[in-house]
């Protein structure tokens, strides 16, 4: 696919029936209101989870919109946030633009790129087709992609980053022409011909790596028989009434995307590495990701075993809190609580998803502006249980 010229993104906007909630000429600052039934459609009679009692909500929705004020001082600064449990939304925050030059505003409806979030889902994807017989967790990639350099990278190793695998981004750097968009059968191509070794021996450290998920989208695209974007929607998006989510790819018109800004309203230019998928290319939004999350966490997704083994830490080689599940970041202290999330940091999008599963709590932030904002957020787990942080702590990176 070669660049385009980006045209108006309105067209996609009606296509998912946006304009009703994008206005023009008022503040984009905007809070809507709570609507637990959003999420409760989604669950079974026997999964529904008891309604939060209005003094609760209204204390903890104090509470995050100090926290929110705090962080994000300004007016127009790009942030889609929302902070739920139990399905009930407390609080949520949508401000500045969605597309600057074409002066649509950010919302509940308009789809954000999610980033590195996208490994979230990509693994899920492949839990599904685990738990459904189509695939073993600890089966070879060598026996689904052929043919394939490293005989002793499992699917287990992808999702967890311990294939060893060096990252695409860098090896591509140099033995790729940047004129050509790259694609997930080009990084593929390139591992088999260009006799690119493993950083180390598969399964002895943790190296967090992009192209284990391209890897593991090519695996759904050639166990569906589908390219990775219908298969998205058919095994999460639609089952779940995801309506705002969809893939970006090679195939993709390029003004479907959602364009992301530098600190400056700058915005990035489309570049080769812009089409790959898997590793990232979803588009969402926080109430999408809210049905997501409350389906992902519920007895009926996953059976109980597998779910066990996604939240769950694989790499100990090296001491300290943070460790890697099957497609999840933990933080895992010695006082015995665990906390899981995802970060996502690409062009000008940054994006933060955190889990709280015992709890039944979903924060999620995500802007297309750059800002390390986002990654704040995991700190308001602290209103819902015993997490060891302080809503004031200095800023962390990605």
């Amino acid at each position: 696919m070669a660049p385009k010229k980006r045209f108006s993104i309105h067209f996609l906007f009606i296509f998912f029936g946006f304009f009703t909630a994008c206005k023009k000429g008022e503040n984009a600052s905007t809070n809507f209101g709570s609507k637990p039934e959003l999420s409760y459609a989604m669950l079974p009679p026997q999964e529904k989870l008891p309604l939060l009692p209005e003094n609760y909500i209204a204390t903890k929705k104090q509470e995050i919109e100090h926290f929110f004020k705090k962080q994000w001082q300004k007016d127009f600064e790009n942030v889609s946030f929302l902070v739920a449990k139990n399905g009930q939304i407390i609080y949520e925050k949508y401000d500045g633009y969605a597309d600057k030059q074409n002066n649509i505003l950010n919302s509940p409806e308009a789809p954000l790129h999610i980033a590195s979030i996208t490994k979230v889902f990509t693994a899920s994807a492949i839990l599904k087709l685990i738990d459904s017989g189509k695939l073993d967790l600890n089966q070879k990639v060598a026996t689904i992609l052929k043919p394939f350099p490293y005989p002793e990278v499992t699917i287990k190793t992808l999702l967890n980053h311990r294939s060893g695998i060096k990252k695409y981004g860098y090896f591509t750097d140099t033995i790729w022409d940047k004129r050509k968009i790259l694609t997930n059968k080009d990084i593929l191509n390139l591992l088999n011909t260009k006799n690119i070794p493993l950083e180390t021996p598969t399964d002895t450290h943790f190296s967090y790596c992009n192209t284990n998920y391209v890897l593991l989208a090519l695996i759904i695209e050639k166990i569906t028989a589908m390219p990775y974007r219908e298969a998205m929607r058919k095994i999460i998006f639609e089952p779940l009434g995801m309506k705002n989510t969809y893939v970006f790819d090679d195939s993709s018109p390029l003004e479907k995307s959602t364009p992301s800004y530098k600190w400056n309203y700058k915005e990035y230019a489309f570049d080769f590495l812009d089409a790959v998928y898997g590793d990232k290319n979803i588009y969402s939004t926080p109430r999408d990701l809210l049905k997501f999350d409350m389906a992902r966490n519920s007895p009926s997704f996953l059976n109980r075993n597998l779910l066990q083994q996604v939240y769950k830490g694989y790499s100990y080689e090296s001491k300290g809190i943070k460790n890697y599940g099957l497609g999840i970041r933990l933080r895992e202290w010695e006082t015995g609580q665990t906390l899981y999330y995802h970060n996502g940091w690409w062009h000008g999008n940054t994006s933060s998803y955190i889990t709280l599963p015992k709890e039944k709590v979903v924060i999620v932030a995500l802007s297309n502006k750059f800002t390390r904002k986002t990654y704040q957020v995991k700190k308001l787990s602290a209103l819902f249980g015993d997490y060891p942080f302080k809503l004031q702590d200095e800023v962390e990176k990605e």
